[in-house]
């Protein structure tokens, strides 16, 4: 699966972030982020309401043996959560970058944020950098 170009990636996380044309974010896992997890059982994304901070939880995954944190790409107010992943936590491995999504968020800090995120032509050599960490190759 090809990486959006137009989303900003935490690699180190595989996390996403997309700014919408309505200002907000929306945030998920990555393909690579969802191989590497193996399969969700349940995705439990933080309330409406919560502010979150970048690198910090935006939520939690419940792997065949493990519950993880899922680290926000972006800080800011959840403004919305995924209603359908708590009856098909699939969507995160069937469409990690459309359907899949985990939350939306008004972002509290966009412009000094987007620095430490990676877009454009930087995401696939980042990507394929990670992904050989883990020896999977893309």
């Amino acid at each position: 699966m090809t990486d959006p170009a137009d989303h900003l990636y935490l690699i180190e996380h595989q996390v996403w972030a997309r700014v919408d044309a309505d200002g907000l974010v929306t945030q998920g896992i990555t393909a690579l982020g969802v191989r590497l997890s193996g399969e969700v059982y349940m995705c439990r994304p933080k309330g409406v309401g919560v502010v979150v901070e970048q690198g910090k939880s935006m939520g939690v995954v419940e792997l065949a043996k493990s519950i993880v944190s899922v680290k926000s790409p972006l800080g800011g107010e959840v403004v919305a959560v995924n209603p359908r992943l708590r009856d098909e936590p699939e969507l995160v491995h069937r469409d990690p970058y459309g359907a899949g999504w985990l939350l939306r968020l008004r972002p509290s800090n966009l412009a000094s944020e987007t620095e430490a995120l990676v877009t454009g032509d930087a995401i696939a050599p980042a990507m394929a950098a990670h992904a050989r960490l883990f020896r999977i190759d893309e």
